[in-house]
């Protein structure tokens, strides 16, 4: 088995994540953070369900008051876990989150950056040296209230809102994409803050585990030891994203790097928690399995053996014991064998590890966010309204987002995306382009499915 990747301690309130305690898993609500009632409900069933932290969006400082109400709700019923306010595009909120959450999640790519907007931008070297010195200064004011508070940070990168800045120097990149987060760890290392975490995330599993590898690296070289947050974003619903989540989080636990995982389903959160204890539960089994299904390559064929007591546990145990070796191009075909299930039930499930690994598309592939306080409908039914509107369409990508936060971002490798824009309205995009802006929501999925016959009668 591999050994497990030595990281410092960070202190989240009563908890501590790295060193060697055990892989924590932690999920995210999905209502308004405003609605204190519904976080607090919320919160109780992910941490009944196992969750030992929960993520909240915190849009403003109205948002990042009620983190002070839900946490104070949540105490008076005998509810200590740690709480984290996940901030975006405003820095000050998260000063104002500091003083209330046992951890704040701000993002490299709109921390001080404007949205990112997909258009290329040159900045003359002290153009960018002079960014920096904007970052520098804003992010030790943070860091100095983080101090006074005792309140941890967590770092997390999104491949679908890297800044333009960062865009114009490395491009849609891992390297860019490392890049981004370094930029901040260096700043916390000199100001001698040492209680933060750190994610790197996409809906792509290779560009997710090719990102935290070279991460890995790099905080090697500079005498980093941060504990490392994992977690594919966007991953689906269902059988798909519970494969994806596999595939991506699996490679690198099976590497012995993780020290705590979030599985983003478009599902209830307190769904998510059961599927990422299984995954750590997973980690021995896998790692033998992952060694097996190596030697076993020939002709570019995998063949893997699992035991496994139920479907789930199977599909799960088969993405992560063969994820990184196809993510690594080590092979580009698979078969599993059980005799326990049907071999038309394990053929497709290969196809289905085969696209989640991006080496085999076979069916159209949905990217849908689990969803927030941010969402601007009802994801879930959203969902299955456009799969049932589109399973008769040719294999192709379609991203389903509840906000613009990752939205264009994560669409940037879909075909097509589904964008909540405002209350009831929802943009389309092609690709990056937005091609039609504010529709409202009852009309959406049928312009979607008019997009997508347009084009394709134009090919």
């Amino acid at each position: 088995m591999s050994s497990r990747r030595i990281s410092s301690v960070v202190r989240v309130g009563s908890l501590t994540i790295g060193g060697d305690n055990p892989i924590r898993v932690q999920s995210m609500t999905t209502v308004s953070t405003n609605d204190v009632e519904g976080c607090v409900e919320q919160a109780k069933r992910i941490i009944d369900a196992g969750g030992k932290m929960v993520r909240f969006t915190t849009q403003g400082t109205r948002e990042a008051h009620a983190m002070q109400q839900i946490s104070e709700r949540l105490k008076a019923d005998g509810y200590g876990q740690p709480l984290v306010a996940d901030v975006h595009f405003n820095s000050n909120v998260a000063d104002v989150a500091a003083c209330y959450c046992e951890k704040v999640r701000i993002n490299p790519g709109n921390y001080i950056d404007p949205a990112r907007t997909f258009k290329h931008i040159e900045y003359t070297d002290e153009e960018y040296a002079a960014e920096l010195r904007r970052l520098d200064e804003r992010l030790v004011t943070f860091i100095n209230i983080c101090k006074q508070h005792g309140t941890a940070v967590r770092v997390g990168v999104n491949h679908g809102s890297l800044s333009d800045r960062i865009m114009s120097r490395y491009g849609d990149t891992p390297e860019g994409i490392v890049e981004s987060c370094m930029e901040f760890l260096r700043i916390f290392k000199r100001e001698a803050f040492d209680n933060v975490v750190i994610s790197i995330k996409a809906s792509n599993t290779v560009v997710m585990v090719r990102s935290v590898r070279l991460l890995v690296s790099a905080m090697d070289v500079e005498d980093m030891h941060y504990p490392l947050h994992l977690g594919v974003t966007e991953a689906g619903e269902g059988e798909d994203g519970r494969i994806k989540s596999a595939v991506g989080i699996g490679a690198l636990l099976t590497e012995g790097i993780g020290d705590t995982i979030r599985v983003s389903l478009s599902e209830e959160p307190e769904c998510e928690i059961p599927v990422a204890c299984k995954l750590v539960d997973l980690i021995p089994d896998c790692t033998q399995l992952r060694s097996e299904a190596e030697a076993s390559i020939k002709d570019a064929t995998i063949t893997l053996r699992v035991e496994a007591p139920d479907w789930e546990t199977m599909q799960l145990k088969a993405a992560m014991a063969v994820g990184a070796l196809l993510i690594d191009g080590k092979a580009t075909k698979l078969t599993i064998i059980n005799p326990q299930f049907a071999s038309h039930d394990l053929s497709a499930l290969a196809d289905n590890i085969l696209q989640a690994a991006r080496v085999k598309f076979t069916k159209t592939e949905y990217i849908s966010c689990p969803g927030c306080g941010r969402t601007l409908y009802n994801l879930q039914q959203t969902i299955r309204r456009i799969k049932e509107a589109t399973a008769h369409i040719r294999p192709m990508k379609i991203a389903i987002m509840g906000c613009i936060v990752n939205g264009p971002g994560e669409m940037a490798d879909a075909d097509y995306g589904y964008v909540g824009a405002a209350r009831g309205k929802v943009s389309l995009y092609r690709g990056k382009q937005c091609v039609e802006m504010n529709i409202p929501e009852e009309e959406a999925v049928q312009k979607l499915l008019a997009l997508i016959a347009a084009d394709d009668a134009n090919q």
